[in-house]
């Protein structure tokens, strides 16, 4: 019999407060994420999503409860500490231009996690970054080019090749679609999807697109005021939806649900 599965990623009653009145953001959120799985995380506009991403990625500081990557408890890393584990767990935003250095082309873009984590040789950048292009379906021609000379599906491309630089167990995408034309978002999708198969790494998907949800997703999470209103398989929470803010949700769109 095989051992059970350890979770990539574990929150355990997370908690965020903000204003002078501790107001909550987040509010006893507990999940697990494994290896291979994608689990999405939905919710109207200020129900927490950007919260909970942010604290995941170690860019704000929770208030209550722990985040274990891994098993490891990275809740309070910081400094040099928190650099060193950072390469395990990385982030595609909705829009790159806004994670990009304008001024540096595909080839530095790609460089700063080698050399920020110390992955390669500076003469093997070439080839790494060749290779990474190919690999989000890029030509290695382009590393020369700017950002702005990119499409938008060239640009997100990139974004998840340099995700991809430091083998992360953990990938939090940040509505990573939401700005494409949609024959451009089913091949970004599909793209995440077989590289998901080659690697194994787990997906945290904040979107509020339930179509999309609903294709990409095993396990999803309504959020609603900070709290989790609802959770399970993405086919059981949007076939049989029990919350109220889940049924807002979906009445949102039903044609695409239907």
């Amino acid at each position: 019999m095989n051992a059970p599965q350890s979770p990539v990623l574990k929150i355990k009653n997370l908690t965020k407060r903000f204003g002078d009145r501790g107001s909550a953001g987040l509010k006893d959120i507990s999940f697990s994420l494994f290896r291979g799985q994608t689990l999405a995380v939905v919710g109207a506009s200020g129900s927490g999503k950007t919260t909970l991403a942010r604290l995941v990625m170690r860019l704000s500081d929770p208030g209550e409860g722990s985040i274990h990557l891994n098993g490891q408890d990275i809740t309070a890393l910081r400094g040099e500490a928190l650099r060193r584990i950072r390469g395990r767990f990385q982030m595609v935003f909705q829009d790159p231009l806004a994670a990009f250095n304008p001024h540096a082309n595909v080839r530095r873009i790609l460089e700063a996690p080698l050399r920020l984590h110390g992955l390669a040789g500076s003469a093997a950048y070439g080839a790494v970054i060749g290779a990474a292009l190919e690999r989000v379906g890029l030509s290695a021609g382009l590393a020369d080019r700017l950002p702005l000379e990119l499409s938008g599906g060239q640009r997100q491309r990139v974004a998840i090749a340099r995700a991809l630089m430091t083998k992360p167990d953990l990938i939090v995408l940040d509505e990573p679609v939401s700005a494409l034309d949609v024959s451009v978002r089913a091949q970004i999708l599909n793209l995440l999807l077989d590289l998901q198969e080659e690697a194994g790494n787990a997906y945290l998907f904040i979107s509020h697109d339930l179509a999309v949800v609903r294709a990409f997703a095993d396990e999803m999470i309504v959020l609603e005021d900070g709290r989790i209103a609802e959770s399970g398989s993405t086919d059981t929470v949007l076939g049989d939806p029990k919350a109220e803010a889940t049924r807002v949700l979906i009445d949102a769109v039903p044609r695409l649900l239907r």
